[in-house]
C-alpha cells in the first residue's frame, strides 16, 4: 500500500510539472499511468480503463479549483461565456461517463488512444492559424459544451484542450481562453466523478476504499504531488526551450498512444487474415 501511495504521489509531481510546463491537463498523462497502476494494484480487468478516468477527475476537482480561483484573482474569467456553456457541460459531464462505463476496454482503450494521438498532434501544430467562426449563440454554445463535456469526462480531463481551441477560433484572446476553460474544468471534473461514482457504487470487485469508480487513495496522493509541483512547471516553462520540448513531449503521447492501438490493430489485421 505504501509503496503504491508512494508511486501515485511521485507521478503526481510529474504530472504537475508536465501540466504547468507545457498546460496539458490531467488525463493525458495520468490515465496511462492508472491504468498500468490499477493493473498492478489486481483491478478487475474490465474496471481498469473507467477507474483510472474516474480517479483522474477526482483529482482535477482539487486542481482544477486552484487553476479557477487563480485566474479569476487576476479577473481574467468571462463568466457570461461560463455561463453560456455551463449548461451544456453538466449534461455532457454526466452522460460521458454513462457512455465510458459502457463501453468495452479494448473500445475504450482505442478511443483514449486516439484522443492522446489528436492532442500530440494539435501540440506539434501549435501556432498554425486555422480560422476564425463566428461566434454562436446560447444554443450553440450549450451543445458545444455537451460535446465538450462528454469527450472530457469519458477520457479523464478538465476539458482544456478541447475548450481552448473552441474558443480561440470563435475570436476569443488565449487568455480569456485558458481563464473560461480552468473555470468550466472544475464542474466537468465534479459532474463527471460524481457520474462515476454513482455508476460503481454497487460494483462489489474494486479494492477497499473505492468510493465508485473512484479510488481515493491514488486521487489523494496524486493531488498532494501535483498541487505543489504546477508551480514550477510553470516557472520552468519560462527558462526551458518550451516549443522544442513540448515537440519532443508530443512524440511521447504518440508513442503511449500508439502503444494502446496496437493490441487492437494487430487484432483487426488478424481478423482480415481469417
Amino acid at each position: 500500500m505504501l509503496t503504491d501511495l508512494l508511486l501515485d504521489f511521485a507521478f503526481g509531481c510529474l504530472a504537475g510539472v508536465l501540466s504547468g510546463l507545457f498546460g496539458v491537463g490531467g488525463g493525458a498523462v495520468l490515465v496511462p499511468f492508472l491504468v498500468w497502476q490499477f493493473g498492478r494494484q489486481g483491478f478487475p480487468e474490465g474496471t481498469l480503463m473507467v477507474a483510472a478516468v474516474a480517479t483522474s477527475l477526482a483529482t482535477i476537482v482539487v486542481t482544477g479549483t486552484s487553476s479557477m480561483l487563480a485566474h479569476h484573482r487576476r479577473g481574467a474569467v468571462h463568466w457570461p461565456t461560463v455561463a453560456q456553456l455551463l449548461p451544456g457541460i453538466l449534461l455532457g459531464s454526466l452522460a460521458g461517463s454513462s457512455i465510458a462505463e459502457r463501453l468495452p476496454v479494448e473500445v475504450f482503450k482505442v478511443v483514449f488512444a486516439a484522443f492522446l494521438i489528436i492532442i500530440a498532434v494539435r501540440m506539434l501544430m501549435a501556432g498554425r492559424h486555422h480560422g476564425e467562426r463566428p461566434r454562436p449563440g446560447r444554443l450553440g454554445m450549450a451543445s458545444a459544451g455537451a460535446g465538450i463535456g462528454t469527450a472530457s469526462t469519458i477520457v479523464g480531463i478538465g476539458g482544456g484542450s478541447l475548450t481552448v481551441p473552441f474558443l480561440e477560433r470563435r475570436r476569443y484572446s488565449i487568455r480569456e481562453a485558458v481563464a473560461i476553460s480552468s473555470a468550466l474544468g472544475v464542474p466537468i471534473a465534479l459532474a463527471g466523478t460524481a457520474g462515476y461514482v454513482l455508476l460503481g457504487w454497487d460494483y462489489r470487485g474494486l479494492p477497499e476504499h473505492s468510493l465508485g469508480y473512484v479510488y481515493w487513495p491514488a486521487a489523494a496522493a496524486i493531488v498532494a504531488g501535483s498541487v505543489p509541483f504546477a508551480p514550477l512547471g510553470a516557472s520552468l516553462a519560462h527558462r526551458l526551450p518550451t516549443a522544442r520540448l513540448k515537440h519532443w513531449f508530443a512524440v511521447v503521447l504518440i508513442g503511449i498512444g500508439g502503444k494502446m492501438l496496437w493490441p487492437a490493430v494487430i487484432a483487426g489485421l488478424r481478423g482480415m487474415l481469417v
